[in-house]
């Protein structure tokens, strides 16, 4: 039995510092650091690096810089974008790091699982983040920035102390990115396609709607169809809700 409850320690663990380090690695090695430090609790031999006073400072710095660029809007976005290819090996390294010398496999594979979390982590915060940029006040961005730092200083503090309750809650949270992450991309699609007309950088299908009705009324097809060609625009942010619902409605007259 307590091989087993062992065993469920180090995989919450693993689990909850490459979640966190995908969406506050700063937090989650800083955290992890000084509770080891201060004995609070007992890392595990490869991740007492972590304990060091020059990684804890590093960390300590890095934070207070994130803490302030993540509310931002659109410099929060730009480290994002830049932190995609250090959040993520990071959670790689602390998911390897947390089990040990077990066994040279169970440590990559632990690598490989601990990587893809953060990754799915990370999308899901930098994703969400462009989308709440879409809104003109700051309040929303400061509010998720902070509820992001909370929820990675209590995920880990679960990990640690509660293991059933974190993997239950990481259970819940990988259901709700595989439903989330398909529509955050098509949002973020419509966003960048919004700037993109804004600023005047259009694909050629898009001046190709404005110099033509995106469909003529002759044009060969069945209704359905023809409105399935104007969401497929909508998802590419090529034509707007607006656009879409004039041509709907033209198209339904000729009908």
């Amino acid at each position: 039995m307590d091989s087993f409850n062992e065993l469920v320690h180090t995989l919450s663990l693993a689990m909850g510092a490459s979640w966190a380090s995908g969406i506050n690695l700063y937090a989650a090695v800083l955290v992890l650091g000084l509770l080891g430090a201060t004995d609070n609790i007992v890392l595990p031999e490869n991740l007492q690096i972590l304990m060091h006073p020059m990684i804890i400072g590093a960390a300590g710095l890095m934070y207070i810089v994130e803490f302030f660029a993540d509310k931002v809007p659109a410099v929060d976005t730009g480290w994002d974008t830049v932190h995609t290819f250090i959040r993520i090996p990071a959670g790689a390294m602390l998911a390897a790091g947390a089990v040990g010398d077990v066994n040279p496999a169970v440590a990559i594979t632990a690598g490989i699982l601990g990587g893809g979390l953060a990754a799915g982590s990370h999308a899901a915060k930098a994703g969400s983040r462009v989308l709440i940029n879409a809104s003109p006040e700051p309040f929303t961005n400061w509010t998720a920035s902070v509820a992001e730092d909370v929820a990675v200083i209590g995920g880990i503090w679960a990990a640690l102390h509660y293991p059933w309750i974190f993997l239950a809650f990481l259970i819940v949270f990988l259901v709700l990115l595989i439903w989330l992450l398909p529509k955050i991309w098509r949002g973020v699609k419509k966003v960048f396609g919004f700037l993109g007309r804004l600023m005047g950088i259009r694909p050629d299908e898009t001046v190709e709607s404005e110099n033509q009705p995106v469909l003529e009324a002759g044009e060969s097809g069945s209704v359905d169809t023809r409105l399935e060609k104007l969401k497929g625009l909508v998802e590419k942010g090529l034509i707007t809700e607006k656009e879409y619902n004039d041509q709907k409605t033209a198209l339904l007259k000729r009908v």
